[in-house]
């Protein structure tokens, strides 16, 4: 088993809430960098597939996501968080921290994701994310008003 320090295994603040949408689900997210505006609104996806609270530390793994512009680098962020779900090893995340953040000539992301194997008896079943979508999503991008937020429409 993998050994992780305190840090990495101490979880971030809640940041987030789910908004109602015909038949789709809008997650919002906020914090005090748009960098965690973006780990939180990839967590709020995660939760609303299981209780969070049920997700152990075992395993890390790390993504990496491109973009042409912000809107575009979060909805691959997303897609490449929703791959790993559901794709082996099927990882349920209780952390994200997003280790690199470009937003300048380029837009790239670097993501550790810390969490383990989604299996069901032990995680609560939530709804099923189907796909990441581009409707009404909408960055905050103010670092002069200190306000980052993300709205993100999911397909379940």
């Amino acid at each position: 088993m993998t050994e992780f320090t305190p840090e990495e295994l101490e979880l971030a603040p809640v940041k987030y809430e789910y908004l109602d949408h015909t038949a789709d689900v809008q997650l919002h997210s906020w914090g005090d960098t748009l960098k965690e505006a973006f780990e939180q609104c990839g967590q709020a996806m995660f939760s609303y597939m299981t209780e969070i609270q049920s997700v152990e530390i075992k395993q890390c793994h790390e993504i990496e996501a491109e973009g042409t512009d912000l809107e575009n680098l979060l909805y691959h962020f997303l897609d490449e968080l929703l791959f790993l779900f559901s794709c082996d090893p099927f990882l349920i995340c209780s952390k994200l921290v997003i280790t690199e953040f470009l937003t300048g000539e380029e837009f790239r992301i670097k993501c550790k994701c810390y969490g383990e194997e989604f299996v069901i008896g032990k995680h609560p079943q939530g709804t099923e994310v189907k796909a990441i979508t581009y409707s009404a999503m909408q960055i905050i991008n103010e670092p002069e008003n200190r306000r980052f937020e993300c709205f993100v429409i999911i397909d379940i």
